[in-house]
């Protein structure tokens, strides 16, 4: 007679340390990603929520000069400073109109800091908007640039992302795609190379690009919330343990399973139903209709050799804590022991939206800091580009370049350079545009992709059209201009810059 084996639940309780954001610093996540329209949208939205929240337009003082206001704000390279509170004391000169927009706040706490910034009244750049159209894999491959990849990695990386469906998940396995590298591209590897390469591609933006199948994909999104909640941690549980149960509607079960109130499980569903299950279609169709890009940003370069980064702020007002509702705040404060039981809760709702204006106002203030110091650190690092707007003199850069030079994280390098762009003397450019990865030449030099297409484009150019290199000669010219590189790179080049191969050149 066989042995019984007893089972029982066993609770055990594990310390584990969590580095949970504060929703201050969610509110920044969140800002920090906008685009300049967005932003408009956000700004508006909130003022309409928020009664402790006005725009100082509201003022008659404000409606008065609202014709003049400089909607946006400047920042020069190398002169970043931490303290914009003292600006007004560096010899700046202020105008009357400055210092009555300045007394239509209550007091100095509540004037925010970009109202006292010297190049307040300075001229409004001209911001032009202009259509682009992106497609899918092309954004997905930008973002290549963006990490410190081998070669070897970028050729994996591309193949799978060329081989994600139209809903962004990877649907082939990990097996069969090996098979297909060694068929149709002649190239080895294995499952775990790929698995490794695939969790690269899994880190790029929209979060849950590139998952294996439905569940892993809201799995990623869960996984990477920044909140903690105990509602987030039962939706994971949920996606991880019981996803039929989930997909098929059964939701009494699962309520019952979990012991959760019936709000508390609103709570959850509230979570799971944000999530993307086709994070591919976040991404602008190459189908779908060019839309207008609004520069975040414009670069012009001072007859001095000064570089002058310009935040574009659109038609985002100036904003303020409401005076009603400061001056009611003070008259609670002063009368706390007097109050009855219904002023005490009126209050406290006071109080609460002031604070929440306080922290969107200065969550507004940060945006604008973070934006301008990685803006002024791309122009830095490239400097060469900014002066003569050639691609041939970008230098190598990724995301942990930008990071370094801003003391910034890496993730938040990321959010701001996400959909955004700037205005130069030579064009309008995405901000990814100034990503490029790395190549050493045989003199140990740093280039970047855009020196070895341009080289290449000018072999292509100078061939005899009787005789056309093959791709084997041009590398080999490349290696001879010390620009070390293999032949599978000369020809991903040529065909991502749509130049037929020898026989089709042949005149």
């Amino acid at each position: 007679m066989g042995q019984r084996i007893s089972q029982e639940q066993v609770q055990v309780q594990n310390q584990v340390q969590v580095q949970n954001l504060t929703p201050q610093q969610l509110l920044l996540v969140k800002l920090t990603e906008m685009s300049v329209n967005e932003l408009e949208a956000h700004v508006e939205k909130e003022i309409l929520d928020n009664a402790a929240l006005e725009s100082s337009q509201s003022s008659d003082v404000e409606e008065k000069y609202s014709s003049e206001e400089n909607s946006s704000e400047e920042y020069s390279s190398g002169e970043y400073q931490d303290d914009f509170n003292d600006a007004e004391d560096d010899g700046y000169p202020v105008d009357r109109e400055y210092s009555e927009r300045r007394n239509d706040y209550a007091n100095d706490d509540d004037i925010p800091d970009y109202m006292l910034q010297s190049s307040y009244n300075r001229e409004e750049p001209r911001f032009v908007a202009f259509s682009q159209q992106e497609s899918f894999y092309e954004n997905l491959r930008m973002q290549i640039g963006e990490h410190d990849v081998t070669d070897r990695q970028r050729e994996l990386l591309e193949y799978l992302i060329g081989s994600l469906d139209n809903d962004g998940l990877l649907r082939s396995s990990l097996e069969s795609i090996k098979f297909d590298l060694e068929i149709h591209e002649n190239v080895d590897t294995t499952v775990e190379e790929l698995r490794e390469v695939l969790g690269i591609l899994q880190t790029f933006e929209p979060v849950g690009i590139a998952a294996t199948s439905l569940q892993e994909c809201l799995l990623i999104q869960l996984r990477h919330l920044d909140n903690r909640s105990d509602e987030v941690k039962t939706a994971i549980r949920i996606i991880e343990h019981h996803f039929d149960d989930f997909i098929n509607k059964r939701y009494d079960k699962l309520r019952q399973r979990y012991h959760l109130q019936p709000e508390q499980f609103e709570a959850v569903l509230h979570i799971l139903r944000r999530l993307n299950p086709r994070p591919g279609t976040g991404i602008n169709d190459t189908a779908g209709d060019a839309q207008g890009i609004i520069p975040d940003f414009s670069v012009t370069q001072e007859d001095d050799g000064h570089f002058e980064v310009v935040l574009n702020q659109g038609e985002v007002p100036a904003l303020r804590i409401s005076r009603s509702f400061s001056e009611l705040l003070a008259e609670f404060e002063n009368n706390k022991k007097n109050l009855s039981s219904e002023k005490k809760n009126t209050a406290l709702y006071v109080k609460q939206k002031v604070e929440s204006a306080k922290n969107f106002i200065k969550a507004i203030e940060q945006r604008r800091d973070t934006l301008l110091r990685t803006m002024t650190a791309i122009v830095n690092l490239q400097r060469e580009f900014f002066e003569d707007g050639d691609s041939v003199m970008l230098k190598p850069m990724i995301l942990e370049d930008v990071a370094r030079e801003t003391g910034l994280d890496k993730s938040t390098i990321s959010r701001v350079t996400k959909n955004k762009y700037v205005q130069t003397e030579f064009g309008i450019f995405p901000l990814k545009f100034f990503f490029n990865e790395r190549f050493i030449t045989k003199d140990g030099e740093e280039l970047a992709k855009m020196k070895i297409m341009n080289k290449l484009q000018e072999i292509i150019d100078g061939e005899d059209k009787r005789h056309p290199y093959s791709d084997d000669e041009i590398t080999d010219l490349l290696n001879e201009a010390g620009l070390s590189v293999a032949r599978r790179t000369v020809a991903k080049y040529r065909v991502k810059m749509k130049i037929p191969v020898a026989r089709l050149r042949k005149q």
